[in-house]
C-alpha cells in the first residue's frame, strides 16, 4: 500500500512518483491549495493538493481532518526556497499529489495529540490514541530496541531463551500473589509468578547452564510511579559462575542496551559500594551519586556534649549525623515543611528537623545557642559549612538516622534540581547485603532478597551460631541514578545449607516439604553452583526514554488503582462463571446482599 514510509524521502527522490499512507497529522488551506503533513510511525511528509494536478483529489482534500487515514500518490518535488522545514527530516521536499484515497475517517478526538495532557485517566482510557503521539511512539521504539539488544547480547553469550510457567504455586517472594482458581482441581489455586526464581534454579539443576527470559511477573501490591501489578524483567541464571562472572556479564548487557537505545557508551566497569557504606553515606541501598550530598558522622564532634538529646543518643549506642545541602539556605517555608513531612514519614520522632544555616554571615538555628564554642567550630569545619549552606541533623539508631537523612538528601536534590538531566548515567554496584533482617513487628528473621540467597563464605559460622544480624549475603544490586535496575545473588545449591537457611527463617521441616519439596529434592541430585540476576526492563526503558514513570514505556499499563480504564479491567464476574471454578464471592456491595445470599 506504500512505496516509502513518511520519514524516508529526500532530495535524492525528486521527480519520483511515490505512494504514501498514514494519518493526517495536520491540514492547512492556503488559498485553495491544501497542505497536509502525513504521518506514520517513522515521521512526517508534507503533501500538497493543487486543483491543476488533480481536481478530484484537491476537492477531496478539503474535507480532511486530523487523524484521517489516507493514501497519497504523487511526485516528489523540492520545496520552494524559504519554505524548507529544518525541523523535519523530510523538510527539503514535498509530495505534489496526483491522487488521494481516504481509507478511513476519524471522529473528533477526545484530546489533541500534539499537546501534553495532564489528565492521565483520559490518556489511559484512549491509550491507543495516546500511543500515536510522538513522545509515546519514541518510547515504545526505545523499549523495543533495548529489548532486542538484550536478546542479541545474551544469545551471543551462549544463553538459551526458555519460558517458565505462568500458572504455578505461591512462593514467598515478599509480596502478595495473584491467585487463579483451577476448574479442573476444585478448591485449588494457581498463583501468578512474582518471579521465575525456583524454575530458573531448577533449569540449572537440569544442566541448561545458561538461561534467560524476558519474563512477565506479577505482584498484588500497592502501586506507584515505578511499580505495576504486572511487569517485565530480564531474568538470567548461569551455572559454574561466581559473583564476578555475573557482574561482568551484566555490565556488558547494560552497555549493549544503552548503546542500542541512546547510542551512548556507558562505563565498562561500574564502581562498587557495600550495603553498609551506601546506608551510612547516602542513606539508601540505591544511592543517587550524581550529587555530592553525603551523610557525615558527628560522634567525635559531640563526644563530650552537654546537649541532652545528642548526649543521650550517643550514650545509648545511637548516632548523630548530618548532611550539608550546600547553597540551599534560601529554602522556603513550604520547602522546609515538605522536608519535615518527609523526615517524619521516614521515622523522625519529632515534628521538625534540626538545622543550622549560614545566611548573610549569620548562623540561624536554635542549636547554635546550645552548642559550645568547640562544637560550633568542629561542626563548621567537618560539615564544610559556608555562606548559603544549610545543615540538617538527625540523632537516633543507625538505621533510622540513615533512612531519615537519606530521604531528606534525595528531596533536597529534587528541590535544588541537582538530579536533573538524563545525560548523566552514574551506574553503581551495591554488594554485601545483609542475608537476613528482623521484622520489627513480629521479631522474626526474614530473607532480605529471597530464601535461596547464598551466605557469604566468611560468615557461614555466624549463620551456624545464630548471629543472623551480621551474616552477609553473596547478593548484588545494580543501581542507576537512584533507581535499582536489578538485583541478584549467588544461590544456595546444597540441600543441607538450604535447610539451615530455612531453619533461620523459622520454616519448619514440614512446611519446607509443602512449599519447597521440588527444589529441595532437586538439590539431592548433583545441583551445580549457580547464580543470576533479574533486571527491571520497564525501569531501564523508563530511564533510557527520560521518563519519570514506567507507565510511559508500557503499551497498556494499569493506573494507580491497578485498573485498565480502556478495557474496563478488572470487571465483575457472573455467578455462573464463579460456580464453574468453585468460587463464591464474599464481597458485599453497599446496600446490596452478599453474593450467594
Amino acid at each position: 500500500m506504500r512505496t516509502h514510509h513518511c520519514n524516508e524521502l529526500s532530495e535524492s527522490h525528486i521527480d519520483q512518483t511515490v505512494t504514501l499512507i498514514g494519518w493526517v497529522n495536520s491540514a492547512r488551506d492556503h488559498g485553495g491549495v491544501i497542505f497536509i503533513d502525513l504521518r506514520d510511525r517513522e515521521g512526517l511528509t508534507q503533501c500538497v493538493f493543487r486543483p491543476e494536478e488533480n481536481a478530484d483529489a484537491a476537492t477531496l482534500s478539503h474535507n480532511l481532518r486530523e487523524e484521517d487515514v489516507v493514501q497519497v500518490i504523487g511526485k516528489v518535488s523540492k520545496r520552494l526556497e524559504g519554505a524548507e522545514n529544518a525541523k523535519m527530516a523530510t523538510g527539503a521536499i514535498e509530495i505534489v499529489a496526483s491522487d488521494l484515497k481516504i481509507i478511513n475517517k476519524a471522529d473528533v478526538l477526545p484530546f489533541q495529540l500534539d499537546k501534553e495532557l495532564s489528565n492521565e485517566d483520559l490518556r489511559m482510557k484512549y491509550r491507543y490514541l495516546d500511543l500515536r503521539r510522538a513522545r509515546m511512539s519514541k518510547n515504545i521504539r526505545q523499549r523495543s530496541k533495548i529489548t532486542s539488544a538484550a536478546r542479541r547480547y545474551l544469545d551471543d553469550s551462549g544463553f538459551y531463551e526458555i519460558e517458565t510457567p505462568i500458572l504455578s504455586n505461591p512462593t514467598p517472594e515478599g509480596a502478595r500473589d495473584f491467585l487463579v482458581p483451577s476448574r479442573l482441581n476444585p478448591g485449588k489455586f494457581y498463583a501468578l509468578p512474582q518471579a521465575p526464581q525456583q524454575y530458573k534454579q531448577l533449569l540449572m539443576v537440569a544442566g541448561v547452564e545458561k538461561y534467560f527470559q524476558i519474563a512477565r511477573c506479577f505482584r498484588d501490591e500497592d502501586l506507584r510511579a515505578d511499580r505495576q501489578p504486572e511487569f517485565t524483567q530480564i531474568d538470567l541464571e548461569a551455572s559454574f559462575v561466581d559473583q564476578e562472572d555475573i557482574i561482568k556479564l551484566v555490565q556488558g548487557l547494560l552497555g549493549a542496551m544503552f548503546k542500542a537505545g541512546l547510542d551512548v557508551d556507558i562505563a565498562k566497569e561500574f564502581p562498587r559500594m557495600t550495603y553498609a557504606e551506601a546506608m551510612d553515606v547516602y542513606g539508601s541501598d540505591k544511592p543517587d551519586t550524581r550529587f555530592d550530598i553525603k551523610i557525615t558522622d558527628l560522634a567525635d564532634v559531640f563526644a563530650a556534649t552537654e546537649f541532652k538529646i545528642f548526649k543521650g543518643v550517643l550514650e545509648g549506642g545511637g548516632v548523630v549525623r548530618a548532611i550539608n545541602a550546600k547553597g540551599f539556605a534560601t529554602i522556603t517555608t513550604g520547602q522546609m515543611n515538605r522536608l519535615n513531612e518527609i523526615a517524619v514519614q521516614a521515622g523522625l520522632p519529632v515534628k521538625n528537623l534540626a538545622f543550622i544555616k549560614l545566611e548573610n554571615g549569620e548562623y540561624k538555628s536554635p542549636l547554635w545557642k546550645i552548642f559550645s564554642e568547640e562544637e560550633k567550630a568542629a561542626v563548621t569545619a567537618k560539615m564544610n559549612l559556608e555562606e548559603g549552606d544549610i545543615v540538617f541533623f538527625a540523632a537516633g539508631s543507625r538505621e533510622s538516622v540513615s533512612t531519615i537523612l537519606g530521604r531528606v538528601r534525595s528531596e533536597c536534590a529534587v528541590m535544588q534540581g541537582l538530579n536533573e538531566g538524563s545525560d548523566k548515567f552514574n551506574f553503581l554496584w551495591v554488594v554485601d547485603f545483609p542475608l537476613l533482617a528482623q521484622d520489627e513487628e513480629s521479631g522474626e528473621w526474614v530473607a532480605v532478597h529471597h530464601p535461596f540467597t547464598r551466605p557469604h563464605a566468611d560468615d557461614l559460622g555466624k549463620l551456624e551460631s545464630g548471629d543472623f544480624a551480621n551474616v552477609r549475603a553473596q547478593a548484588y544490586d545494580v543501581v542507576l541514578n537512584g533507581y535499582e535496575l536489578g538485583g541478584g545473588s549467588i544461590r544456595i545449591h546444597e540441600k543441607d545449607l538450604q535447610a539451615k537457611m530455612f531453619e533461620a527463617l523459622g520454616v519448619s521441616p514440614e512446611e519446607q516439604q509443602i512449599k519447597f519439596a521440588h527444589i529441595l529434592d532437586a538439590f539431592r541430585f548433583g545441583a551445580p553452583p549457580h547464580g543470576g540476576l533479574a533486571l527491571g526492563l520497564d525501569r531501564i526503558a523508563m530511564l533510557v526514554s527520560g521518563e519519570d514513570s514506567i507507565r510511559e514505556v508500557i503499551a497498556f499499563p494499569k493506573n494507580n488503582k491497578g485498573a485498565d480504564l480502556m478495557a474496563q479491567s478488572p470487571c465483575e464476574i457472573g455467578m455462573k462463571e464463579l460456580r464453574e471454578v468453585y468460587v463464591q464471592s464474599t464481597y458485599k456491595k453497599k446496600d446490596a446482599p452478599m453474593v450467594g445470599e
